[in-house]
């Protein structure tokens, strides 16, 4: 009995983290119903995934509670380390993100990359999320599986404009996040053994994700599409998700 009842929660964890990660196959669709897509909407795709991302950012910070603040903090300054220190030890730490046109032949693995790495602090933020609780775990999962899909898009463009087919691009797009899964997991069993590493894990996941909008999502979309719109655009997104978070079920 006492074996079911440790099996379940890693099995929940597991099942939140992989259908968040196959939601990327969405981030295909554009490109099978449009083709090419124009620079301005990769700058409005990323501009939601980055509102999206900022809404559960908020979310893991108010999770860690008052009490727990300076631990928080301290894991942001870890998780925004980490963001730094992979990034140029791949050398993707100032890679256009969004170039369609004249990219030397390695720029489509580079970018894989990219996405691979926001993948991993996702991966972080669902297994502390749902360390807090399963129905806060289940929406930081849901929010992170709508955020994967312009994500995707984003990334689907770039490959299709090198030549691969729409629909292996979006496998690509979800093989980018297969480290998600095996990070909310292991980020879930381990705060399991050990609850006081809890705000900790939810202090690196805020610190990662900001720095990874901030550093990143948003100063690309600005460059595609504007200031003012794209602004507005990640502002609405992050509120939906921290309004939804505040009238969920607790």
């Amino acid at each position: 009995m006492s074996g079911e009842i440790a099996v379940t929660p890693i099995l929940a964890v597991l099942v939140a983290a992989a259908l968040a990660a196959g939601a990327a196959a969405f981030g295909g669709i554009p490109l099978v119903l449009r083709g090419r897509l124009p620079l301005a909407w990769i700058g409005w795709a990323n501009a939601i995934a980055g509102g999206l991302m900022l809404g559960v950012a908020y979310s893991l910070f108010t999770a860690g509670g008052r009490p727990d603040a300076l631990r928080v903090a301290a894991g942001a300054v870890l998780g925004i380390g980490f963001v730094a220190f992979t990034h140029r030890a791949t050398g993707t730490h100032d890679l256009d993100l969004n170039r369609l046109d004249q990219t030397p032949s390695e720029y489509g693995y580079q970018v894989i990359l990219v996405s691979a790495l926001h993948a991993a602090a996702e991966g972080v933020a669902i297994g502390a999320a749902m360390a807090v609780s399963l129905p806060f775990g289940i929406f930081t999962a849901a929010a992170i599986a709508v955020h994967n899909v312009p994500e995707a898009t984003v990334l689907a463009a770039i490959l299709t404009a090198r030549g691969v087919r729409p629909r292996d691009a979006a496998g690509l797009a979800v093989a980018a996040n297969v480290n998600q899964i095996l990070l909310a997991v292991v980020t879930f069993a381990v705060i399991g053994e050990s609850a006081g590493l809890l705000p900790w894990a939810l202090g690196f996941a805020v610190g990662a994700l900001v720095c990874l909008v901030l550093a990143e999502l948003l100063p690309e979309s600005y460059r595609q599409a504007g200031r003012t719109g794209i602004a507005l655009a990640t502002i609405l997104a992050m509120g939906v998700v921290i309004l939804l978070d505040a009238v969920r079920p607790r």
